[in-house]
């Protein structure tokens, strides 16, 4: 119950320009940047896997939301000598027990620019602690992400209408542990160099100017190390 309350209050938590939206969808929340044709937030509680339903293999716009507050193409992210996967900020994976979470999850409201070996490396690592530690306990997730001013990896402003963003962050908290990481959009953070983005909730709060709701005496906590998958995890 914690948690939930936790998350309700979030929720109202404050968005810093006046052309962002809040949209919520079936089991978590994306705040969208107009001018970006972006999200810049999103969270979601992760609870224990009770669901299988498949992903969707194609991605839509979002039906209720002006089409000029959305990126102008839902294909893949293509160019030459580029390798970039359409990335999920909120996975399908953890909205398996909702067909209708599962469709909203492919809206191109939360999906982003990331580079392959993060999207399928260090970021998807965060996702399968998530599919784990649910399991044990509810989890509280929130993430988004640092725009950054590098014009050099802005590949798909003109497919998409939508820069790339220079970094991802996401929280987790869990009961009265949180774990935290600011990771590289780029291809050398793979799963092994994950740690290497492990940060304190402070540091994001810094950052970004958000307000992450945990007590004081965590937000300076930084853990040596990301949390272990246990051992017989099912991540499907």
């Amino acid at each position: 119950m914690r948690l939930i309350l936790i998350a309700l209050t979030l929720i109202n938590f404050s968005a810093n320009a006046a052309d962002v939206q809040r949209l919520d969808y079936e089991g978590f929340t994306v705040w969208i940047d107009c001018e970006k044709r972006g999200a810049v937030k999103f969270q979601y509680n992760a609870q224990r896997d009770t669901g299988n339903f498949k992903r969707k293999k194609n991605f839509y716009y979002d039906p209720s939301l002006s089409r000029s507050c959305q990126q102008t193409s839902t294909k893949s992210y293509k160019k030459k000598g580029q390798r970039y996967d359409r990335g999920y900020l909120v996975p399908a994976n953890h909205l398996d027990y909702s067909k209708k979470a599962i469709k909203q999850s492919n809206y191109m409201t939360n999906i982003l620019p990331q580079a392959a070996n993060m999207n399928r490396g260090a970021w998807y690592m965060t996702e399968e602690i998530t599919e784990c530690y649910r399991d044990i306990d509810e989890l509280l997730v929130i993430g988004g992400v640092i725009w950054g001013n590098n014009p050099d990896d802005d590949f798909y402003v003109e497919s998409h209408s939508v820069a790339t963003p220079d970094y991802f962050w996401k929280v987790i908290i869990r009961n009265d542990r949180v774990i935290a990481w600011i990771i590289k959009n780029e291809s050398t953070a793979t799963r092994k160099q994950l740690d290497d983005y492990l940060v304190s909730v402070s540091d994001i709060e810094r950052k970004t100017g958000e307000s992450i709701p945990v007590a004081d005496y965590l937000k300076y906590d930084k853990p040596r190390q990301s949390w272990i998958i246990p051992q017989g995890c099912n991540k499907g």
